[in-house]
């Protein structure tokens, strides 16, 4: 008959194997708490990432809003049968307001994808730092 495993658990598996290798005592537990934290970083970091993208097309969804009801406003203004030099004032005034909007909702787009970009990306730095600072402390202890 077959011998049965001690444990059916990986880490009772793991412990085991180092142990039949006879290597050096490994601490399973800090091994998981290490990347338990990483994990956690990388999930704050997509939760943020998340939220920004959300921010981002809240905000493009309020610039279109407005841009549509600027542009009704201007359309109920405009008579075509004024006088050409009006119509040409106006439409000249259109496009003005039209290139100041994209320009102006354009960069506060690109402000807003910074902020969430610099958020997710300032998460994950801390955490390789936390991390490297856990190996050379373990390092230390040897």
């Amino acid at each position: 008959m077959a011998k049965q495993p001690e444990s059916d658990s990986f880490l009772d598996m793991f412990s085991r194997f180092g142990r039949d290798l006879k290597l050096p005592s490994v601490d399973v537990q800090s091994i998981l708490d290490h990347h338990r934290k990483n994990l956690e970083a990388l999930e704050k970091s997509a939760r943020a990432s998340a939220a920004g993208a959300s921010s981002v097309l809240a905000r493009q969804h309020e610039m279109v809003q407005e841009a549509m009801g600027e542009i009704t406003r201007m359309a109920q203004n405009y008579q075509a049968h004024g006088n050409p030099q009006d119509l040409m004032a106006k439409q000249a005034d259109f496009a003005r307001k039209s290139f100041e909007t994209t320009l102006k909702n354009a960069s506060e787009v690109a402000d807003l994808v910074r902020k969430s970009s610099t958020e997710s990306v300032e998460i994950l730095r801390d955490r390789i730092k936390d991390a490297m600072a856990e190996i050379r402390t373990g390092y230390e202890k040897r």
